[in-house]
This record gives structure tokens, sequence and C-alpha cells, in this order.
């Protein structure tokens, strides 16, 4: 049986261990979703479970041609369903017109850049479940007050609700990480748009944990008059210790000042 070989600079750790595999995919709920959208499937352990689900249809987008070989050879059942480009660059809506899950072992080194682009195709995917990072997932399911919430945590936050499963250990990977890796899932929440420029919000939340140590009345002081810095007790704060809805807050300010 022809395997895969790992590719340092694709960041591919292949999972060996089925029972986790299986539980990933026993971690989509997949509610009213007609497709489902395999990230990096690599020799296609996720795969294996994911096509046995009655209910979805199985895509996989898969960036290195060896590992598009091997799934063309051992799943023929995804026919026209494997897509043999780079996640990050795909248009998303060629593909799909209607609302469709995504799921991986995503690699560490564009974690980060798939969840940005899962926030740009949010009002079509209304879950995600994926393997990442221990410390990444940790990151983006910390709420307010912690020490790890930071960008990823409030821009995700603002459109999704996170769960951090479960962790899994180095040695399950062929071959294994430096790091524990974790699952979580995303859920979509009510929360349609923002009530502030999306945009500035983005902005603002970047900025702002650019000097995390510092007061926002620091990381901020380009974008705010002097005479509200010093007397709008929000600039005292770090930005860990906001919420969404008080960024959403923040935003409106610095709107009104700009």
């Amino acid at each position: 049986m022809t395997v895969v070989r790992a590719k340092k600079n694709l960041g591919q750790h292949f999972l060996k261990d089925k029972n986790i595999a299986q539980k990933i995919v026993d971690s989509l709920a997949a509610n009213d979703i007609l497709s489902v959208l395999e990230i990096g499937p690599g020799m296609g352990v996720l795969t294996q479970f994911l096509i046995r689900k009655p209910n979805f249809q199985t895509f996989v987008v898969e960036i290195d041609t060896e590992s598009v070989d091997f799934l063309k050879q051992h799943y023929p059942e995804l026919q026209e369903r494997i897509i043999s480009d780079d996640f990050l660059r795909i248009d998303l809506q060629k593909w799909f017109q209607g609302p469709f899950a995504v799921i991986g072992n995503f690699p560490y080194n564009i974690s980060s850049q798939i969840f940005f682009k899962v926030l740009d195709y949010r009002d079509q995917i209304p879950e995600v479940v994926g393997m990442v990072q221990k410390e990444v997932a940790e990151r983006i399911s910390a709420g307010p007050g912690s020490k790890t919430y930071g960008i990823l945590s409030v821009l995700l936050q603002a459109f999704y609700r996170i769960d951090y499963l479960f962790t899994v250990q180095e040695h399950v990977f062929a071959p294994p990480p430096k790091v524990k890796s974790a699952v979580i899932r995303m859920t979509r929440n009510e929360r349609q748009s923002l009530n502030c420029d999306e945009k500035l919000f983005f902005m603002v939340v970047k900025q702002s944990f650019n000097q995390r140590r510092k007061t926002l009345r620091n990381s901020l002081k380009t974008l705010i008059k002097a005479e509200e810095l010093r007397q709008n007790p929000v600039f005292d704060k770090r930005p860990e210790q906001l919420s969404v809805e008080e960024f959403e807050k923040l935003t409106q300010l610095i709107a009104h000042q700009l």
C-alpha cells in the first residue's frame, strides 16, 4: 500500500489513531447540512469516517498532489469532490451554494489563516470542527480576563460559540509534532452583524492586542482624541479585559472620532 510522505513545508502530521479520528468526526453535528468540507485530508484518516455518514456529502480540499493521488486511488467514491487546490486561495462559493460545515486536522502553520477565511464565509459555514495546536485551541476558547484571550478569541467569538472538546497527545501522529493538539468545535451564534463598522472593529481589536501589555490609552492613542483618552475609564483597561460587546462599543466611539 502506498503511503504519503509527510512534508514539513506543508505542516503535515498524519493522525494514526482511528479512535481519535472517529471521535473528531462524531463531534460534528452537521444538522440540516448537505455538504461537509474536509481541509487537508492527507491519507484520509478522517475521510474514511466522513464518507460513511449518510446525511451529508463529503468534499475534501488538498494542496499536496501526492495526497490527492492517494485519495483518488483509495476513495473512488469521492469522484469529483476532491478539490486539488489551496484552501486559502479557492473561491468556496464556486463549490458550495448553500451552507456547509468545515472539518479537519488543520496544518499548524496556517490554522489562523483558515479561521480568518471561515470568518469571511461565516454566513455559509454554521459549524467547524478542527484539530489545532493546543495553545491555539486554548486561545480561541478563552474568555475575557484570561491571559490567552486575544485577537482570534474576540474575532471568532463575535460570530461563533467555541467549545474546547478534548486534548490529543503527540504520539498519535506520524511524524509526532513537538506540541500537544486539541479539537475545538465552533457553532455559529445568533449575531448576524456587528453593531459597528466591521473593518474598523477588526482594526481596533488587532491594534489593541498588538501591544497587549499596555493599556488601551497607549495602544489606541493614534485613533482617539486626547480629551477622550483622559476622561473615559475604558482606556485604563488592557485589551484582554474587554468582551466582544465592549469592543463593539469602543469601535463605535472611535468611529465618531474619525
